[in-house]
């Protein structure tokens, strides 16, 4: 994806995660958010520095405008930014940054975008309840609010990541 559409694209998407905290309270075990797939998807040649800024000021905008809580989403965001190339290492190995690739479902597959995911909505959810709670909740409604909100945000994000930034083109050999 070119970078201007990404930019695009994540302002958007940052607005759409504005109306799901609005609008979209599933429950009080759920905390859905798609900004760690945002965070995970800004292309490769943007450095962690850039990627951190980004993140505070998209996690920013869903405090400011949604949820109440001013810092929450840019203190759980943050962190997944800074881990952003790590985890890409990681899961993908050295090969994807030496190459400056951008991730890619055709490319990398399903099963390894999947776990970059859910390592960066895992760090995001275990900043964002433990910030959240500061201390005040049980470790079982916080390990239920975890799972729940884990699934239900993994399963968001793949939706985003099908329908927003796959490239699968039809198949000339049909």
């Amino acid at each position: 994806m070119k970078t201007e559409h990404y930019f695009l694209t994540f302002f958007i998407l940052t607005v759409a995660q504005i109306l799901v905290c609005n609008y979209l309270n599933l429950s009080h075990y759920i905390t859905l958010s798609f900004l760690p797939l945002l965070v995970l998807c800004i292309p490769i040649r943007y450095g962690t520095i850039p990627s951190m800024l980004v993140a505070f000021a998209a996690g920013l905008s869903v405090d400011i405008f949604s949820e109440g809580i001013i810092g929450l989403n840019a203190l759980a965001l943050v962190p997944v930014a800074a881990l952003r190339i790590p985890i890409i290492r990681a899961v993908f190995g050295t090969g994807l940054l030496a190459r400056g690739e951008d991730l890619s479902v055709e490319k990398h597959g399903l099963l390894k975008i999947s776990t970059a995911i859910l390592i960066s909505q895992s760090i995001f959810l275990v900043l964002y309840i433990w910030a959240d709670g500061a201390g005040m909740r049980t470790f079982a409604f916080n390990l239920l609010k975890f799972l729940c909100s884990l699934g239900a945000g993994f399963v968001l994000s793949i939706f985003i990541l099908f329908s927003i930034f796959s490239n699968i083109k039809e198949s000339k050999w049909k």
